[in-house]
């Protein structure tokens, strides 16, 4: 009986043990994140129609308009209201005055779960770290305000020097005569 309660309360701290250890799915890489912001979709308007980069645009697809990511760039759009993800292709452009960050086809959406919601706040990431160097690359000068690159993909660690966070400045003194 001894030998039964002792596996199974190993058993039971094993699994708790694995379940932490495990990320969750809203937990990304964050060097492969770059931009938060809200999604919307389009639709049946523009079903059929070329898209900014000569596509023709399938409402039922896996592609998204952006302002500023290069065509083709593929980005996991994940929902942070339900932690559902999914993989699009960029190949249209949203308005620069628009508000949103990213349009997505209408059936890129319904995988996503937003579709009753209307609009979704979203982490928009690169699917690989040679993606954050190609947009390096293609923003050579100047990147986007809301687009977030970094090519860190070590965590940084800071040595300092303790000694020198405590010590106060030597008085000075100044004789009155």
């Amino acid at each position: 009986m001894k030998k039964a309660c002792c596996i199974i309360v190993c058993l039971v701290a094993l699994l708790s043990f694995k379940a932490q250890s495990q990320p969750t799915l809203l937990e990304a890489d964050s060097t492969l994140l770059i931009e938060k912001g809200i999604a919307s979709y389009y639709g049946r308007f523009f079903h059929n129609r070329k898209t900014a980069n000569g596509e023709i645009f399938d409402m039922e697809g896996m592609t998204a308009a952006h302002k500023n990511l290069p065509f083709g760039t593929m980005v996991k759009v994940t929902n942070l209201k339900n932690g559902k993800e999914i993989v699009v292709k960029i190949n249209d452009r949203l308005p620069q005055n628009s508000r949103r960050t990213i349009d997505l086809a209408k059936g890129a959406a319904k995988k996503l779960g937003m579709i009753q919601m209307g609009l979704a706040p979203v982490n928009i990431s690169v699917l690989k770290p040679e993606a954050v160097s190609t947009l390096m690359d293609y923003y050579q000068e100047e990147v986007p305000e809301s687009i977030r690159l970094r090519m860190y993909f070590d965590p940084i660690s800071i040595e300092r020097d303790t000694t020198q966070l405590f010590l106060w400045p030597e008085p000075e003194f100044t004789s009155a005569f």
